[in-house]
């Protein structure tokens, strides 16, 4: 069974152009619904959190007409980060938890992701399922039947608890100045709060969303601002969230950026020192660099690597019984905790390591010297398939040759946008560009 809606993340797209309309929201809560809900009874629950894009408001109200016409009853999050919903899923007993984002995607975007009854985002099957359902005349509850819907009030405040309970116990940021950058997105209102309840003076940005500045000149994929913050106030640290903060950039008090490979290897070695990471074992993708498998290994540990999609990291970890994994855009999956990246949890993981350690983030994040890296994207046209074109083919062929002892190649079509991205590592600097570059331009030709 094939997914043609459904992407690496769920359904995304344009707001207001297809596949991100109204109409198809209320179908595909219909078909999510009936899928879930397919023993007649009534009583059963789905969670819907969002982001603050202006469209999130359009999605949650069709989302939940088609859920509830299936005798689903609705419990309305609000703005709640994307971890919140796999909480709350399983916290509540629902069948099913609904996001509505475009994580750092702008304003003009959005998209949907679910969540199963464990918390877990669904398998490529399910979503195939669903899917299928949609193009089928799908049965409505009857009268009685029909699902109710309610605001939760406290789901922001259920989360908080959650996630300061991960911290050890008996410490606090005391003493901490911490910059908070939430990118003007679902953790507007929960991060800050967490690290004052926690001890820390804080400094804001990006928590002043309007509906259409969400990701804009700030956040996880704009992290300027928040590394000019740092230095301003003298911070001890920065965190930069995405719009739906699910994944993390790390300021060090110099004002530098440390990105998830960084992280995930400091809490690797952190957790292997304490006999804590399960199977020796840190999760990744083909994206992460070749300079934290080298870190690994010469800690006596592995580097298990997935597709690109913190979905397949997730399934992989527990495939294998890991508890850590993530990638290097900022996903941080620690499933001790959560059931999928959390970009809080991860910073609080940092803090928590500088209170014990005493020692500075530039210290913490630096684990390992990266091997030069160069990424690329190509933007084609619709019904464009640039990767098919013998021209391309033979220019990635060339380039992997090239760089067989020195790096490597990766090219992938990207699951979110109509992009072609052309990654390549190696010690040859000079040899690693040219490579790109050249597989760069057969791609630009064959668009």
């Amino acid at each position: 069974m094939t997914r043609n809606l459904f992407g690496t993340d769920g359904v995304r797209g344009t707001a207001n152009a297809w596949p991100m309309t109204a109409d198809m929201a209320v179908k595909l809560g219909a078909a999510a619904g009936r899928y879930f809900r397919n023993d007649g009874a009534n009583g059963h629950r789905v969670v819907i959190g969002k982001d603050t894009r202006l469209s999130s408001y359009m999605f949650e109200s069709a989302l939940g007409a088609g859920l509830m016409s299936t005798g689903m009853n609705v419990f309305f999050l609000g703005p709640v980060p994307t971890p919140a919903v796999g909480l709350l899923t399983t916290s509540v007993r629902a069948d099913v938890g609904i996001m509505i984002s475009a994580s750092h995607n702008p304003h003009h975007d959005n998209g949907i992701k679910f969540f199963g009854p464990d918390g877990f985002k669904l398998s490529d099957e399910a979503e195939a399922e669903i899917e299928a359902m949609m193009l089928t005349d799908i049965e409505p509850a009857r009268p009685e039947n029909i699902g109710r819907a309610k605001r939760v009030d406290d789901g922001r405040f259920r989360y908080a608890e959650r996630v300061k309970a991960t911290f050890p116990a008996g410490m606090s940021l005391r003493g901490m100045k911490v910059v908070i950058d939430c990118a003007n997105g679902a953790a507007y209102k929960v991060a800050p709060e967490v690290l004052w309840e926690m001890g820390a003076e804080v400094i804001e940005i990006g928590t002043t969303p309007n509906g259409t500045n969400i990701n804009e000149a700030c956040g996880s994929t704009s992290p300027a601002a928040a590394s000019a913050a740092v230095v301003e106030h003298g911070a001890h640290v920065g965190i930069c969230l995405d719009g739906d903060a699910d994944r993390i950039m790390l300021i060090d008090e110099k004002g530098t950026v440390a990105d998830g490979d960084q992280l995930m290897a400091m809490i690797a070695g952190r957790w292997a020192d304490a006999g804590r990471l399960s199977g020796g074992t840190l999760v990744a993708t083909v994206m992460s660099n070749l300079g934290l498998e080298h870190f690994l290994v010469g800690k006596g540990l592995t580097l298990e690597r997935t597709s690109v999609g913190d979905r397949y990291v997730v399934e992989a970890m527990r495939k294998g019984g890991f508890n850590l994994g993530g990638e290097q855009s900022g996903h941080i999956v620690m499933t001790d905790y959560a059931t999928t990246g959390d970009g809080l949890l991860a910073g609080l993981q940092v803090l928590a390591t500088m209170v014990e350690t005493g020692l500075p983030a530039s210290t913490l994040v630096r684990q390992f010297e990266t091997v030069p890296q160069v990424l690329k994207n190509v933007r084609y046209a619709d019904g464009k398939a640039p990767l098919d074109d013998v021209a391309v083919q033979a220019a990635i062929a060339a380039g992997e040759a090239k760089l067989a002892k020195t790096g490597r190649v990766l090219i992938r079509k990207s699951g979110t946008e109509p992009l072609i991205r052309v990654m390549a590592e190696s010690t040859d600097e000079g040899l690693m560009t040219q490579v790109v570059d050249d597989i760069v331009g057969a791609v630009e030709a064959a668009t």
